[in-house]
């Protein structure tokens, strides 16, 4: 038997390329790192008190596909992250942020700085455009009482026309009203322009003026972050991303507290 024949003997009989094994061999690889976490994570929940219990069950409930994997993995680690239970003492003021991933990056800095001052309290989601929050602010509301709500959408927005954005945000206003809290409204923080992400800067800027007109109507005083940050961005600001570094989020927590022991104090 020659050898171009031995060759093309032994070449029928394999794979054509790795990629299938490969791709098999990540998804199983996957699955049991997915399984072993969700094994960490329930025993842990079962070592949790009642109310931290039901706590993780609203999380498990609302924080999506994206945040909750990433939750489970800081819990399971022994690592806190913004959307920790509170128990609250009950001589203090409640506070709760609404807010997309900035809102989430600043919380646990708002957290320290109002430590002994407010129980600090965050929506259990990345609360995105102003569509969610119409459909989920009762679950992120929940059933206690509120002493301040600090509010923010509009990245998640930038590209919702203005008339659709000014109408789901008066809503929402509406219905946090009706809590008896006093609301703070945070500036959309500035976003780069993106023309890959369909995302420019002016789009914030837009919103930031259709929300202070619709907070002014409504007498809610306004946490200015847009203009706090704006002349650090380069400082602060992840290159290239609306996001920023752990200074960023700790200027930003900063400010946030400051805007809330204003109206608790």
């Amino acid at each position: 038997m020659n050898l171009i024949l031995m060759l093309s003997i032994l070449l029928a009989g394999m794979p054509v390329g790795n990629e299938p094994t490969n791709a098999a061999e990540a998804a199983a690889k996957k699955a049991e790192a997915d399984r072993l976490l969700e094994e960490q994570y329930q025993s842990l929940v079962k070592t949790l008190t009642p109310a931290e219990q039901a706590w993780e069950q609203v999380l498990q409930e609302n924080l999506g596909s994206f945040y909750l994997p990433i939750h489970k993995r800081q819990k399971v680690a022994g690592q806190s992250n913004a959307w920790d239970y509170v128990k609250d003492d009950p001589q203090l003021p409640r506070v709760l942020l609404i807010g997309d991933s900035v809102s989430r990056g600043y919380t646990q800095s708002v957290r320290k700085a109002l430590a002994g001052k407010a129980n600090v309290h965050r929506a259990p989601a990345n609360c995105g455009p102003t569509s969610l929050g119409l459909q989920k602010l009762d679950i992120w509301l929940g059933d206690g009482e509120w002493d301040v709500i600090h509010f923010n959408f509009g990245i998640h927005d930038r590209n919702t026309p203005l008339p659709e954005y000014a109408d789901r945000l008066e809503q929402l206003v509406e219905k946090m009203k009706k809590t008896q809290a006093k609301l703070i409204w945070a500036t959309t923080t500035p976003i780069p322009d993106d023309a890959d992400k369909k995302q420019t800067a002016a789009s914030i800027v837009e919103r930031n003026q259709v929300a202070a007109e619709i907070m002014a109507k409504h007498g809610i005083g306004i946490d200015d972050l847009y203009a706090a940050i704006a002349p650090r961005l380069e400082e602060l600001q992840n290159p290239n991303d609306v996001h920023f570094n752990a200074a960023g989020y700790d200027f930003l927590g900063n400010r946030v507290a400051d805007a809330i022991l204003q109206v608790i104090e």
